[in-house]
């Protein structure tokens, strides 16, 4: 699927001077060694690296899921390293969505029931947690399934409500830690594909990921090793 890149004229991240290190024991890791990067509204970049090179950490920094050692971490105009418990969890409910490796459905639950507990947080009335639920479904082709429990669904049908669930908060940044990671490669190059066109209708994507056939499906490809960010887009 080859896709025309948009024009990438604003900032989603920027990260200066970024360190964390953690007490493991008797000694200090240092997971995050001065990592500057930019990452630009509407872009798909993946990270790849060693595990324990910090992959996670990086991830859960962009997430706001936690505060670097030292350092900033800007997505918009809002800092992370210096934003209220309160602020990071509406960032969180707000601008970013999340996909992991396993699904996290509610096995119990409709698709369209776990992509409208997604929408919690966010005090919507119920028609307009509707009119989203509905819309997610269709932007990843599951609206057919939509009163499907998980046990009723192939594995990337799973992936893809996990990701319905994820834009239906309608977020400017879609994290995902492995996504393809539980998948065959017929249904991984589906999720790539659902990705792909999230990416192109202007959803910024950061996708960790061990798998170079998915980095390469990426615009920017980062390499992260020892606490230490390369871009080897051109590698």
């Amino acid at each position: 699927m080859t896709l025309t890149a948009p024009t990438l004229t604003t900032t989603a991240y920027r990260l200066q001077g970024v360190t964390r290190t953690y007490r493991q024991r008797d000694r200090t890791v240092q997971a995050l060694a001065g990592v500057d990067l930019d990452i630009a509204a509407g872009d798909f970049v993946t990270i790849q690296g060693p595990t324990g090179g910090g992959k996670s950490t990086l991830l859960q920094m962009l997430g706001a899921l936690d505060r670097p050692t030292s350092g900033s971490v800007m997505l918009g105009d809002v800092d992370i390293a210096a934003a209220s418990n309160a602020d990071l969890s509406r960032v969180r409910a707000e601008q970013i969505g999340f996909v992991f490796q396993g699904f996290n459905l509610i096995p119990t639950l409709t698709a369209a029931e776990n992509v409208d507990m997604g929408l919690e947080p966010l005090g919507l009335d119920r028609a307009e947690r509707r009119r989203r639920v509905t819309e997610s479904l269709q932007r990843v082709g599951l609206d057919d399934r939509a009163d499907h429990r998980p046990g009723e669904l192939s594995g990337g049908q799973q992936q893809r409500v996990a990701i319905a669930r994820a834009v239906a908060k309608q977020p400017s940044v879609l994290l995902a830690d492995e996504p393809t990671g539980n998948l065959d490669e017929r249904m991984r190059d589906e999720i790539l594909d659902v990705l792909e066109q999230l990416n192109a209708e202007g959803l910024t994507l950061v996708v960790v990921t061990h798998d170079s056939a998915v980095a390469r499906r990426a615009r920017r490809r980062l390499r992260l090793a020892k606490g230490v960010v390369t871009d080897i887009t051109r590698d």
